[in-house]
Order: structure tokens, then C-alpha cells, then sequence
């Protein structure tokens, strides 16, 4: 992309991975590749990102003007060309829970080892410290928590959320 719909691509030039899936991160690196940034996600090979089945056109939305690589990250072959994607990446974009990410070496530690300039870009639910940071987060979670899905048994509304 050689510009944004309001001038030159500010971000032409900067080369970044995405390691994340559905929709947080995508859309995190749909907004950079807008900007100009060439923007590669990296998906499982045969199944690819999710957001694929369960939303076809917010994935296509999401998708528009990157490269994807199928890549199995736990295979020793794909794990040298992932490798290789990273010290070419400035920026490294992931949306695995914090010990996922550092199973994967994809936390801050291990991206810095490639490439100690590049910005290291963790999207979790719950932060990377606390009682919840190995607990997956979606907007369904965190309605729970807040009391916004309470209701009397029927379906019907139990009055107001509580607060935390």
C-alpha cells in the first residue's frame, strides 16, 4: 500500500508480524498495514485464523493488503523460518496468553534476541501479571465479570450489573 486515504503511508517501510488471530490483533495490524506498514500474519497451517469461519467478511475486512504464512510453530522447520520473519520484523504483534507467548518464544525476551529495537506488541486479556493472566479473554469473559450476563434463570434480566 503506498498511502492512506489521507496523504503518504507513514508507516511505509516498517515490516510487521502477526502472531495473533480473530479479531484484537488483526485489527491492530489491519490499522498499521493502512498506514503503509507491510504486515505478515502468520496462521496454523490447515486451519488458519478462526475469525476465517466464524466471520468470513470481518476476516476478509481485516485481512485486506497483508501477506500470510502458514506456519506450525511448534515444528522445527517452520520454526527457523519464523525466525528468519523475525529479525526482518519491526514490530512483533501477538495474542496468546502470557505462557503461551513465552512457550512459543514469541514474549518480549526472545523477539528482542532477533531484533533488539523492535517493538514487542502482547495483546492478552487480562495483562501479563495477576491472578488472571493465563486466562483467555474475550468480550463474553469479561461481561461474566462484571455481572452484565446476570439474569433470573429464564433469560430475563436480574436488574443492574453489579459493580467491581
Amino acid at each position: 500500500m503506498s498511502s492512506t486515504a489521507a496523504g503518504p503511508a507513514p508507516l511505509r517501510g516498517v515490516r510487521v508480524l502477526d502472531a495473533s488471530s480473530t479479531l484484537p490483533g488483526p485489527y491492530c495490524t489491519q490499522l498499521l498495514a493502512d498506514l503503509g506498514a507491510d504486515v505478515v500474519a502468520v496462521e496454523r497451517p490447515g486451519r488458519g485464523d478462526p475469525l476465517r469461519e466464524l466471520m468470513p467478511g470481518t476476516f476478509a475486512l481485516l485481512d485486506r493488503g497483508k501477506r500470510r504464512v502458514a506456519l506450525d510453530l511448534k515444528d522445527a522447520a517452520d520454526r527457523v523460518r519464523l525466525d528468519t520473519l523475525l529479525a526482518a520484523a519491526d514490530v512483533l504483534v501477538v495474542g496468546f496468553r502470557p505462557a503461551v507467548t513465552e512457550r512459543l518464544g514469541l514474549d518480549a525476551a526472545a523477539f528482542a534476541a532477533h531484533n533488539p529495537r523492535g517493538v514487542h506488541c502482547a495483546i492478552t486479556g487480562f495483562g501479563t501479571t495477576g491472578g488472571h493472566r493465563d486466562r483467555p479473554g474475550h468480550d463474553l469473559n469479561y461481561l461474566g465479570l462484571a455481572g452484565a450476563l446476570r439474569h433470573a434463570g429464564d433469560g430475563t434480566p436480574a436488574g443492574e450489573p453489579a459493580l467491581l
